[in-house]
């Protein structure tokens, strides 16, 4: 019997997708990809939730070809995971792999411990997402198993690596968000976001300070909100009193992802502010969100399922090829321009 606990919603929410995709997964109804339901019945498995006798044997008869996905933050609504691990799963289910997923707990991350019912004997390759800390990186490097890392912790440029990474491209396209900004008459542009979260937010703010360079303008952080990634953001009231702290508001915010910038507006609009009108607002990423808010987010478009397919591709290359050089990919986005950005000439 399934845990009174967990439901199928539950389901639906940790592998992002909705509950009539998960219910006819479970009731073989309609059409669901397989790698779809792989993703959901191991997450079904991991949360408590019985799933068919089909579906767990032939769990049981993948030994030997299992890889394991690590991850601290199962990728939300907002993120761009959500496209990017159904891609991932489906690449590797076509060459015969199964994909088992592993939530790392605060407390197994700062005591670096493996999850408890991880066996690397029956593991083959390992793919981590959302997964920033240096230390716990470095326990599953020790392992040594074939390691693929969609994104980085901060300044991973600073130390060597000991697995492959892959990315998306987060430089090119924060230069040309700041260089539009200018054009559409910013002069003080700030940023918001935890330049130390991990890889891309810290190269994302490396292109905010290249934009803001390559038109003459200099950071100037009395208009930014740097605050550390564990501070309430979704807090509308917190940000709303960190932007009254400012001596004077920006013309523009660069934001380091859509989540931010999204509630980044709404705490403008409740302090009475217009977007585009007084403040210019950018985000990252291309969630569905940002075209739901009022005005549509200006974002940055990134190729999910094809950095899904990327990884896939790297991870089961370094599978038969484990002495080859490690390799750090870069996949290119491309900035969408919308009305949170309009410049006075054009409202």
């Amino acid at each position: 019997m399934p845990s009174k606990r967990i439901t199928m919603q539950d389901i639906a929410n940790a592998c992002g997708l909705s509950r009539n995709t998960v219910s006819k997964a479970f009731n073989e109804r309609g059409s669901v990809p397989q790698a779809t339901k792989d993703l959901i019945f191991q997450k079904a498995r991991e949360l408590g939730y019985g799933v068919p006798a089909a579906q767990q044997f032939q769990q049981d008869s993948a030994d030997g070809k299992t890889i394991a996905l690590f991850t601290c933050n199962l990728p939300s609504d907002y993120h761009f995971g959500t496209t990017l691990v159904p891609s991932f799963t489906n690449r590797i289910s076509r060459a015969g792999f199964t994909l088992r997923l592993y939530e790392i707990s605060e407390s197994e991350c700062r005591h670096k411990r493996l999850p408890p019912h991880f066996m690397p004997s029956q593991t083959v390759g390992i793919v981590g997402i959302e997964l920033f800390d240096r230390a716990y990186l470095d326990v599953i490097c020790d392992l040594g198993l074939p390691t693929v890392m969609i994104d980085t912790p901060a300044r991973a440029y600073n130390q060597g690596m000991r697995c492959d990474f892959i990315s998306m491209e987060n430089i090119s396209s924060i230069v040309l968000i700041v260089k539009h900004l200018y054009d559409c008459g910013a002069r003080r542009i700030g940023f918001v976001g935890d330049l130390e979260h991990c890889g891309s937010f810290n190269e994302r703010w490396i292109g905010y300070n290249i934009g803001l360079h390559n038109v003459n303008l200099t950071c100037d952080t009395d208009c930014c909100i740097l605050d550390s990634d564990d501070s309430p953001y979704c807090d509308v009231e917190w940000l709303m009193h960190r932007l009254q702290q400012m001596p004077v508001l920006p013309d523009a915010f660069v934001c380091a992802n859509d989540y931010l910038a999204v509630y980044c507006m709404t705490a403008l609009k409740r302090l009475g502010r217009s977007i585009p009108g007084d403040v210019m607002v950018s985000g990252f990423d291309g969630s569905a969100q940002s075209m739901l808010i009022e005005p549509a987010l200006t974002t940055v478009q990134i190729p999910s399922a094809e950095i899904g397919m990327t990884a896939a591709d790297l991870l089961m290359f370094r599978i038969k090829n484990p002495s080859a050089p490690f390799s750090w990919t870069h996949i290119k986005t491309t900035p969408l321009w919308r009305a949170s950005t309009a410049g006075k000439k054009d409202l």
